[in-house]
């Protein structure tokens, strides 16, 4: 069914677009309106905005790793205790992930594009300060909720403003700022710990939270979404933000009749579990907690993985920065590979390649075969992560698309709440045991993401896969 909303003329369009005034008067999607417009500056900013957010999220998540063996030095912790602090972390990402993605959805996406960095910030620097070990338990867990809001709702932005041809790619072009902050992490950590080994993780949390307080200030420039104003009703705020998109990209054109496809009548966690949506649904949460426990299981560990190994102190963290920087081409050749061979084969391939690398990263003990492979395993997981967040936004209605990302986002963070306390218990088992545990997730996530995957690529972005 589609809706449609009378609209005036706004501009003359160019001469190139070949498109009569009056073939324009029939009515379109924003979607189509955003493919007339193209990708320009507009996009490339709002990239850039996400970016620096995702960049900051990453310093949030993983510089804890960093912090724990410090944090155990300064206030005498456990290894349990440095996982339960990952895990309160990742239980507060879990509540953001879910509350901000359904809260995106009915009040709209650029409150919860601001809102979110700011806690997320603001959080995360009182943990720099924190005076007492539960007191920072409270503060990370609040800095989580920041955090799990931020990633659904800004890859359901950035999506909807994004031309058909160039979705894909670009998404995963955004995931890739993640690769920047773990470098930037990786980088701060080698700098900083070997100097104050007990008190450093002061200085990384700290650090942390400053990219984001910046983002926040510039968030907030941002207009709102023009697909979830149509689907609210409001056609003429949609019209004037894609006038503000096209005249931002220096593009002249008609708009006129704006459609929409009809609203749900479910509210938007229920729509995601209808027939329509339910086989996507059930394949997004296989692959996303696989993923999850794999990543953060190995990341989270990955210093005290490496110290296990053999290496010493300052190994550690320049290995765990070659492994960062492998992270990038991961992401690049993925997002490449989306749009030649599709989205759900590229996931798989890459899940599988995770699984291979992490696999010989458990039976190698030779120090050249350890780098190659951690790197190897860098490379192929963090390749599937930009895929996965390319992907799964493009499998759901702009009316639960939030939620859609939201619900992934929060089987990410169960994933990640047990993965630091899974990984305490299986290091003190086994170094082995612990990999191949970790391996054998990334292969379940791969045969389920090519067994259930459906292909999105070239599809309009109301469209979705057929269950």
């Amino acid at each position: 069914m589609i809706v449609a909303f009378e609209g005036v003329a706004l501009l003359h369009t160019y001469p190139e677009n070949n498109i009569s005034t009056k073939q324009q008067a029939a009515s379109e999607t924003v979607g189509e309106v955003i493919d007339r417009i193209g990708f320009g500056r507009f996009q490339r900013r709002l990239m850039w905005i996400c970016g620096a957010s995702w960049a900051a999220d990453a310093m949030e998540v993983l510089l804890i790793g960093f912090a724990v063996p410090s944090l155990m030095a300064d206030w005498g912790l456990s290894r349990e205790q440095g996982g339960l602090l990952t895990s309160l972390l990742f239980a507060g990402m879990l509540l953001g992930a879910w509350f901000w993605g359904q809260f995106s959805d009915y009040t709209g996406r650029r409150f919860s594009f601001v809102t979110t960095i700011g806690i997320d910030s603001f959080f995360g620097f009182l943990s720099a300060l924190a005076p007492s070990f539960p007191v920072l338990l409270v503060l990370r867990f609040f800095t989580g909720f920041g955090v799990g809001g931020t990633l659904p709702v800004d890859y359901a932005m950035f999506s909807e403003y994004l031309p058909t041809r160039h979705r894909g790619r670009h998404l995963v072009y955004l995931e890739s700022f993640w690769a920047l902050g773990t470098v930037a992490a990786a980088a701060l950590a080698w700098l900083i710990i070997p100097q104050f080994p007990e008190i450093g993780w002061r200085y990384l949390l700290a650090a942390s939270a400053l990219p984001g307080l910046i983002v926040f200030w510039i968030r907030r420039a941002m207009p709102e979404s023009p697909r979830y104003l149509l689907i609210k009703g409001d056609a003429d705020g949609a019209r004037q933000v894609l006038q503000r998109v096209a005249q931002e990209n220096g593009v002249n054109l008609y708009i006129g009749t704006l459609a929409v496809e009809a609203a749900h009548t479910q509210v938007p966690l229920r729509t995601i579990f209808t027939r329509q949506y339910l086989s996507q649904t059930l394949m997004t949460t296989l692959v996303w907690f696989s993923l999850s426990l794999a990543y953060y299981g190995v990341f989270t560990w990955l210093p005290s993985i490496f110290r296990a190994q053999g290496f010493a102190l300052l190994p550690v963290y320049q290995n765990t920065f070659l492994l960062a920087l492998a992270q990038l081409p991961g992401y690049f050749s993925a997002a490449w590979l989306i749009e030649v061979v599709g989205r759900p084969r590229t996931l798989g391939l890459y899940l599988l390649g995770s699984a291979a690398a992490t696999y010989v990263f458990a039976v190698v003990s030779n120090a050249t075969d350890i780098v190659l492979a951690s790197a190897l395993m860098s490379f192929f997981a963090l390749g599937a992560w930009g895929v996965l967040y390319a992907y799964t936004p493009e499998l759901y209605p702009t009316s639960a698309r939030g939620t859609g990302m939201g619900w992934a986002g929060g089987v990410a963070r169960i994933a990640g709440i047990m993965a630091p306390l899974l990984g305490a218990w299986l290091l003190d088992v086994a170094l082995t045991l612990a990999l191949t545990t970790y391996a054998v997730a990334f292969a379940v996530a791969g045969a389920t993401a090519l067994i259930l995957g459906r292909e999105t690529k070239d599809r309009p972005l109301s469209e979705v896969a057929p269950s």
